[in-house]
């Protein structure tokens, strides 16, 4: 199994999974054409395409589903509610490519299973994904005020983890934002801090050779040197050793990171 974050972070997230069998995309919330360009930065063919898994239906993760959907007839998977709640915004789809994915449940393809687990954000029905192949598994959690025991339970021992790490509290109480959006960042469906994205992963990490994706940065409140040092203070304040046996990485706006083997 391997994977690339192609983009990630409020101007738009998309993530590329593949095994020798299948290949899937959590969300397309860039241009088709932003697409085909990231697509050809990690040597891959968006025709091959076994499925794209949508997320939610907040515009930086679907702007460009409905196009991809239909120039490359890519199936889309997504809960009942998160259908309804994007039709109108991503025009229409063929019956035919349109399937649902019930949250908190598995759906398999060959050797690749799938997980769906709930999260907490201001969408209608908002879910991520797990990804098994043999022992391996990818977690993939972008977007959730704050991550639940049940969350830490499905999530717990992954090998690679692509996780949000979306503000520096103090950046965000000082910044431009106005109120409300202040507040509803902070907020139990808003996004996690650097802080608490760390906290949380010294709480599902295992002793083994782990790769952590941090993603979501925010472009105002927050920086990847903050955001990689805030974590790894608070994983080594756990007893967590980041470069022992935990490897921190950082994820971009508009550039993919290489394919990494999970």
């Amino acid at each position: 199994m391997r994977f690339s974050v192609l983009a990630s972070g409020s101007s738009g997230n998309a993530i590329y999974v593949e095994n020798d069998e299948h290949a899937f995309l959590v969300d397309v919330g860039l241009s088709g054409k932003k697409m085909e360009q990231l697509f050809a930065k990690i040597d891959r063919d968006m025709k091959k395409l076994s499925g794209i898994l949508v997320t939610h239906e907040h515009s930086d993760h679907i702007k460009g589903l409905g196009v991809v959907a239909r120039k490359y007839q890519v199936p889309i998977y997504a809960n009942e509610k998160t259908w309804l709640a994007m039709e109108d915004h991503i025009g229409k789809i063929p019956d035919d490519q349109k399937f649902i994915f019930n949250m908190e449940s598995v759906q398999s393809f060959g050797s690749l299973s799938i997980e769906s687990f709930a999260v907490s954000h201001d969408a209608i029905d908002p879910m991520f994904y797990v990804f098994h192949e043999n022992d391996r598994k990818l977690v993939v959690i972008t977007d959730t005020g704050y991550v639940s025991d049940r969350m830490k339970g499905i999530i717990r021992g992954a090998d690679s983890f692509v996780f949000e790490s979306n503000h520096d509290i103090g950046m965000l109480q000082m910044g431009r934002y106005p109120w409300s959006i202040k507040r509803r960042i902070l907020s139990d469906v808003g996004h996690v801090s650097n802080e608490d994205a760390a906290i949380a992963m010294s709480e599902v990490v295992f002793e083994k050779p782990t790769q952590i994706y941090l993603s979501h940065l925010s472009r105002d409140n927050n920086m990847k040197d903050l955001a990689r040092m805030s974590v790894t203070q608070t994983l080594q304040s756990c007893g967590i050793i980041t470069g022992e046996y935990v490897h921190l990485h950082d994820t971009d706006a508009e550039e993919p990171t290489l394919l990494v083997t999970v």
